[in-house]
């Protein structure tokens, strides 16, 4: 099953390391369903994080087809790689390119291409990289399921 990613936008102001104030703009991967639960757990992600007033300034589909993670502690960037996947037409012979965007978390735009490389080992299909470049994405929030007692557990 392929994730819906919504990519969501939170406005407020943030104390700069020189003390000053200013109003930014950070946007934020989400996994949900919908726009309204994309907002919804958006504000339970975020809310622990904000003091002060901040408003949801944007929410939109984000269309990535594979995601590359690491729990490595400095690939703190996320980076889209779009890849173009070849195939072979059995008919006319000619080659067909397929575009798709991909989420590459790294250090650097080198060690990108490296996770996106080492993630597509395996792959049955040509593919090259058409483009790499750094997102501006500060996070991202995967659904997780909430363990809560179930109405039709018997009591103890």
């Amino acid at each position: 099953m392929m994730n819906d990613w919504f990519e969501c936008k939170v406005r407020y102001e943030k104390t700069l390391e020189n003390g000053m104030i200013k109003k930014v703009t950070e946007p934020y991967l989400v996994d949900a369903l919908s726009f309204t639960e994309a907002e919804r757990r958006f504000l339970e992600e975020i809310k622990p994080f904000m003091s002060g007033e901040f408003e949801v300034s944007d929410i939109k589909r984000a269309k990535f087809a594979e995601m590359f993670e690491t729990t490595d502690s400095d690939a703190d960037r996320w980076f889209k790689a779009k890849v173009a996947f070849i195939t072979l037409d059995e008919k006319s012979g000619a080659e067909k390119k397929t575009n798709q965007n991909m989420l590459v978390q790294a250090s650097d735009l080198r060690d990108a291409v490296k996770r996106l490389d080492k993630g597509m080992e395996g792959s049955m299909v040509d593919y090259e990289i058409i483009s790499v470049a750094e997102t501006p994405i500060m996070d991202v929030f995967h659904y997780q399921v909430r363990s809560t007692a179930s109405a039709d557990q018997p009591e103890e």
